[in-house]
C-alpha cells in the first residue's frame, strides 16, 4: 500500500526508529525490512543513524525500494551548518541521498526562512531528495510551503488526538501528515477501539493504524522493539474500517491535561 504526494509513491506504513538505540536498534530495523516495511524514519537526535544504515546494507532491500527519512538537529539549523549536519547523516546511515530531510523541531533562534533555503540548496546537490518538517503547526507549516515545497509534516496523531487543521492543509496542498507515536495515549484505552477490534479479529492497535492508514495523505510509523508487535502492526491490509467505525474512532475523546 502506498501513498502517493506530489507524484511520489510513499510506503504508506512506515517504521520509527524512536527511543531504540544501539544493538536493539539495528535488530528493529533489519526486522522491519524483513517484514516488509519499505519506509524507514530515524533522526540525528535519536543516535542511531549508523545502526539504522547497517540494517539496510545488511538487509539485502534494494536502497531504492527503501524511502528513507532523517531529520535535523535544532543545533545545525543556521545556514552554515545544513550542509555538514546532512553530510554526517549520510555517512552514519551509509548511503548517499535520504528520501525525506525534515526540520525535526522548530527553532525560535534560526530564521525558518534560512534553514528552509540551505535545505533546497542541499536538495539540489542531489543528497535530499524531498523536504519536510516536523512539529510544526499550521500556521508555521504554512509560512514554511510559502518557503519551499515541502512533502511532509511529521507529528503525533493517534486516536484522541486530533490534528484536523493540518489534515486539511495536507488534502488541500498535496502535503502527507506523518502520524507519529500513533498507538500511544489514552485514547488507545477506548472501549471503542476495543469492540472494533472484536468484530475484525484484530488487536486496537491493528485498529488504529488502519484507521490512519484510511485517512487520505496520513502515513502512520509506529515504532515497537518487540519483534511480535513490528509484525502485528504490519499485518493491517487485511481488512478495512467501514465508514460507521472510522467516525467512531474519529469521535473518540480523552481528558484535556491540567
Amino acid at each position: 500500500m502506498e501513498i502517493e504526494v506530489q507524484g511520489v509513491k510513499v510506503p504508506a506504513l512506515g517504521f520509527g526508529t524512536w527511543e531504540l538505540s544501539g544493538a536493539e536498534a539495528q535488530e528493529a530495523t533489519r526486522h522491519a525490512l524483513e517484514i516488509g516495511y519499505r519506509q524507514i524514519d530515524t533522526a540525528q537526535a535519536y543516535r542511531n543513524e549508523s545502526e539504522v544504515g547497517a540494517a539496510i546494507e545488511q538487509s539485502g532491500v534494494a536502497r531504492e525500494d527503501i524511502f528513507l527519512t532523517t531529520k535535523i538537529v535544532r543545533d545545525s539549523l543556521a545556514r552554515d551548518k545544513v550542509g555538514p549536519a546532512v553530510d554526517d547523516s549520510l555517512r552514519r546511515l551509509r548511503t548517499d541521498y535520504v528520501d525525506l530531510l525534515l526540520i525535526h523541531w522548530p527553532s525560535e533562534d534560526i530564521p525558518l526562512a534560512e534553514t528552509l533555503d540551505a535545505m533546497a540548496g542541499v536538495q539540489q546537490t542531489g543528497k535530499v531528495r524531498h523536504l519536510g518538517v516536523s512539529n510544526f503547526r499550521a500556521p508555521l507549516l504554512l509560512e514554511a510551503m510559502e518557503r519551499v515545497r515541502l512533502l511532509a509534516d511529521q507529528v503525533p496523531y493517534q486516536p484522541g488526538r486530533t490534528q484536523n487543521t493540518l489534515l486539511d492543509i495536507g488534502r488541500t496542498s498535496d502535503v502527507m501528515i506523518t502520524a507519529y507515536s500513533p498507538l500511544r495515549g489514552e485514547g488507545m484505552k477506548s472501549p471503542v477501539l476495543a469492540d472494533i477490534a472484536g468484530s475484525h479479529a484484530k488487536t486496537p492497535q491493528q485498529v488504529a493504524l488502519r484507521w490512519l492508514l484510511q485517512q487520505d495523505k496520513v502515513s502512520p510509523i509506529p515504532r515497537s522493539s518487540n519483534p511480535v508487535h513490528r509484525e502485528q502492526n504490519f499485518d493491517v491490509f487485511d481488512f478495512e474500517l467501514s465508514a460507521e467505525e472510522m467516525a467512531s474512532i474519529d469521535a473518540i475523546r480523552v481528558p484535556a491535561r491540567s
